[in-house]
């Protein structure tokens, strides 16, 4: 019995086809995200200043932005929201994103107390302690 040294194999060929739509999904996943992170700060408010206060810092931890326009209309997230659910919203977002969740308070200058009350008391019964303001830095006038 003769045994032949030489195999007819086939070249082998490696398939890019998958490859190609992982990479068209992934590159559309990243252009989503990135739009929806740039949403928080699409809302024209005329944030309060503060005199002290510390830049907010880049990070991964998660985040929910809640707004308050000025005429007292609270958007959790950029979804219109009453009072009364952002309790239940803020349960429902510290059981998915853990204890480490922080809330980003953004509100017009000119709303009262009264109308920002709620949304804190709101965190304080979900056990959300990670409440954050959104201002601007006052600039010091006495300066040449």
């Amino acid at each position: 019995m003769r045994v032949s040294l030489r195999s007819h194999r086939k070249p082998v060929a490696l398939n890019m086809t998958p490859l190609i739509d992982v990479v068209f999904l992934l590159i559309i996943f990243f252009l989503v995200s990135s739009h929806l992170a740039r949403q928080e700060n699409q809302l024209e408010l005329s944030l309060p200043s503060a005199a002290s206060g510390r830049e907010a810092d880049v990070e991964s931890r998660p985040r929910v932005p809640i707004n308050v326009l000025a005429d007292g209309r609270i958007l959790f997230g950029s979804a219109p929201t009453p009072a009364n659910e952002i309790a239940g919203r803020l349960e429902i977002e510290r059981d998915h994103y853990g204890d480490d969740l922080e809330v980003r308070i953004r509100t017009d200058r000119s709303v009262p107390y009264g109308v920002v009350e709620p949304i804190l008391l709101a965190c304080a019964d979900a056990g959300i302690w990670n409440v954050t303001w959104a201002v601007f830095k006052k600039e010091d006038r006495s300066l040449p």
